[in-house]
């Protein structure tokens, strides 16, 4: 038997293409033009071997990428070959074979983050209700950006944030408005509980619309309206406030790391942390959020000494 990696992967192309999200395909189809097509698309699936396989990891590995995307190039990688065992009876997974890249001693990723001081620093500074509002929502909420900006009051009920969308990263061709769709995957479907506070102030919202438009049955974006706020926009209200806090800018997903950060040093419960911030599992929540830190030092050394004294 003889197909070229590139006629199968046409074949995969068309098989995600009813399968998976509208980002998830594109940065699958990017990391198969940029990094994987261009090495292998005159191969034969069923001649290549796992000495092929290195050789391909290590000409990726002479290009300096993060081992978080050299991972996603071995995912994909991993995938397709188990798709050509499916649909064209591949005897072998050469990827899974060899597996995945070594992982390099890199530094531990430092996820930035505001303290509760330093964000009612930050909202005191910004001037636009619905803005402050967006961003009190991501740091009380741990909602992503893109979740937040999709919110409209259908999804707010007694106190309760229904998450069950997403803003896409690109625009509607014919109708130029922002496109949306499902939520990152099955764990990401959630309900978020929030604060009195915070729900009467989205509510005002609301009424602000209504007087606005004139429509009360209108199911309008808490954030936006009409239509959802745009990412340009609130990071400009973002960078503006800032600057007059004298603070040194986050990016919106950090407001999700500060949402985190704040339970984890409030001593909450790290299941009830990672339900609500849409991960799929716990483990995910303990790598980003619970490693150590100078703080966390101090308070063993403290217990050790006052142990030590008894």
């Amino acid at each position: 038997m003889y197909l070229k990696f590139i006629d199968a992967y046409k074949s995969y192309e068309n098989y995600i293409e009813l399968r998976l999200k509208a980002q998830s395909k594109r940065a699958i189809k990017n990391r198969f033009k940029v990094q994987i097509l261009p090495y292998w698309e005159n191969y034969d699936i069923y001649s290549a071997k796992e000495i092929d396989y290195l050789n391909w990891q290590l000409t990726i590995e002479q290009k300096n990428y993060s081992y978080k995307y050299k991972q996603a190039l071995h995912i994909a990688m991993v995938t397709f070959f188990n798709f050509c065992k499916k649909f064209y009876e591949l005897e072998k997974n050469i990827a899974s074979n060899v597996g995945n890249f070594k992982r390099k001693n890199e530094e531990l990723k430092i996820y930035n983050h505001w303290n509760y001081e330093d964000f009612k620093k930050f909202i005191k500074n910004v001037d636009n209700l619905q803005y402050k509002r967006y961003f009190e929502c991501l740091y009380f909420t741990g909602v992503r950006p893109g979740e937040g900006m999709a919110l409209r009051f259908s999804n707010l009920e007694n106190n309760i944030l229904k998450i069950r969308e997403t803003i896409d990263g690109r625009n509607d061709k014919t109708t130029k408005t922002r496109l949306i769709g499902s939520v990152k995957n099955l764990s990401s479907n959630r309900d978020i509980e929030i604060d009195k506070q915070l729900n009467n102030d989205l509510l005002e919202l609301k009424k602000l619309y209504i007087k606005k438009y004139g429509d009360k049955n209108y199911d309008y974006f808490i954030f936006g309206g009409i239509k959802p706020l745009a990412p340009t926009t609130i990071n400009r209200h973002k960078s503006k406030a800032c600057e007059k806090a004298n603070l040194k800018p986050i990016r919106l997903h950090d407001f999700r790391h500060s949402h985190a950060t704040l339970l984890v040093e409030n001593n909450m419960n790290i299941k009830e942390i990672s339900r609500r911030l849409g991960h799929s599992n716990v483990q995910t929540t303990l790598n980003i959020y619970v490693h150590a830190d100078k703080s966390q030092e101090k308070r063993v050394i403290n217990t050790l000494n006052s142990l030590r004294l008894n």
